[in-house]
């Protein structure tokens, strides 16, 4: 399995012929690749909530790429008003399995939602997304959330073993609840921090997250911007 963090939470999970793209939130994000070699190639794109810093540019890379989107009933009814056209409506609780691997979205501790012309529009709820690929290890993206102790029923009932962890603080979780977490609900052979060092306003450096992570089957990864890494 290849992983790729471009910023923020936005991620690219590749195994066999898969490409799955988490929150591609892009353009406006300071990452200055450009959004049509990243959209190379996918064919999934997954959203844990509604909010701009997520939905990013999804309907563009949808309309490059012809990727399916993934994510809660609100959100793919939205963007399909907005011009997406493949998409796998799903909610909280529920499992879907598509093209040979299963993304269930699972409770996430946030809001969702955006301004469209003038309107604050309510986007369901926020969500953490599970998917399992036979032969691959399970990947659970957090999305932006708070600490909440149901993480172990997470833990218990999917084993993840990566972890796509929010840290930044203000917003969502930050260093000392994240590392909580990882200490104490997960067994994440690999933790990937997110969502922090985006703007002033949230925690500049992973490192007070890794100082605080203590559990010893955890590695933490900070990798490069766009250099993709072996998991």
């Amino acid at each position: 399995m290849r992983i790729t963090w471009y910023v923020h939470s936005a991620f690219k999970l590749e195994f066999g012929k898969t490409s799955i793209l988490f929150d591609p939130f892009l353009t406006g994000s300071g990452y200055t690749k450009d959004v049509s070699e990243i959209a190379k190639g996918v064919t999934h794109i997954c959203l844990t909530h509604g909010h701009s810093d997520h939905v990013g540019d999804t309907v563009e890379i949808a309309k490059k790429s012809g990727a399916t989107l993934i994510s809660n009933f609100e959100v793919v009814s939205w963007l399909n008003g907005q011009g997406v056209e493949k998409y796998e409506p799903m909610n909280t609780g529920g499992s879907i399995t598509v093209d040979g691997f299963t993304v269930t979205l699972v409770q996430a501790f946030h809001s969702s939602g955006d301004v469209v012309n003038g309107v604050f529009a309510q986007l369901g709820h926020p969500n953490g997304i599970i998917i399992e690929a036979p032969g691959e290890p399970t990947v659970y993206h957090l999305g932006d959330t708070a600490l909440f102790s149901d993480m172990k029923l997470i833990n218990d009932l999917y084993k993840p073993r990566i972890g796509f962890v929010p840290i930044g603080d203000r917003f969502t979780m930050g260093a000392r609840t994240a590392a909580y977490a990882v200490n104490n609900f997960f067994d994440f052979e690999t933790v990937v921090p997110c969502h922090y060092a985006t703007f002033g306003l949230l925690d500049q450096s992973a490192d007070a997250f890794r100082q605080q992570v203590k559990n010893p089957k955890t590695k933490i990864v900070v990798p490069e911007k766009g250099k993709p890494f072996e998991a």
